[in-house]
């Protein structure tokens, strides 16, 4: 695999297109515009993502395979959605925790999306029972996720994102202190960047560097449910 160096000029375009012309004729014509823009460097991107993270930890996983591995399916499952349009218009880089079987797990990832570019740090979705080892994790150890979550550094850098409760958790006072963050079912912060970023071979450092800032939140999640950092 060629080393990378940048998405093409030619990947915020080709997406942009595919959002307009989301229909499997106009998809398999322009397949090898998909290969060449989108899953060729995302590929040549992910391997070279690999050191980095082993920098951060040795516990999650950069796979530049065609299927199954960071690089998320350009295919949209659309059994339950009422948008029946057949694929993604972005994408997605999922590097999952050494232990996650899906995207429900402790994870870094990035998002290129026209307009709407970002780097993403956390859990989302988490089942039940991971989300309540989240919530008691939180409720017992407020200080630590204080000084993780309420740095200025990091608030510079990072927002929270994902759907909240309208209400207290079942079983939580909804007078809590830390009641806004309880309230969560999606564990996720994330930076927005410019669609341009991409086009460098340096956004591979550029990237590291928001995983390297985000490190103690994720650090924080991983030891809420049991998972090596």
């Amino acid at each position: 695999m060629v080393g990378f160096e940048g998405f093409p000029r030619s990947c915020i375009p080709y997406l942009k297109q595919l959002a307009k012309n989301n229909r499997r004729p106009w998809f398999n014509d322009n397949k090898h515009r998909y290969e060449s823009a989108v899953r060729e460097p995302a590929l040549a991107f992910i391997e070279s993502m690999a050191p980095e993270l082993k920098k951060l930890s040795p516990h999650f996983r950069a796979s530049a395979k065609k299927i199954g591995g960071s690089l998320m399916r350009v295919y949209r499952d659309t059994r339950f959605a009422r948008d029946k349009t057949p694929y993604k218009t972005n994408i997605g880089i999922h590097f999952r925790h050494e232990l996650a079987k899906d995207v429900h797990a402790p994870g870094f990832y990035v998002h290129i999306e026209p307009g709407n570019c970002f780097i993403g740090a956390g859990i989302w979705k988490p089942d039940s029972k991971i989300l309540t080892k989240i919530r008691e994790f939180i409720s017992d150890n407020p200080h630590a996720w204080r000084k993780t979550t309420r740095r200025a550094s990091f608030n510079r850098d990072f927002q929270f994102m994902g759907a909240v409760l309208k209400r207290a958790p079942r079983g939580i006072d909804p007078d809590h202190p830390l009641i806004d963050d309880l309230k969560r079912k999606d564990f996720i912060v994330r930076v927005g960047f410019d669609d341009a970023k991409i086009k460098d071979a340096a956004f591979v450092q550029y990237v590291a560097r928001y995983f390297r800032k985000a490190n103690s939140f994720m650090s924080y999640l991983c030891m809420a449910v049991d998972a090596n950092y």
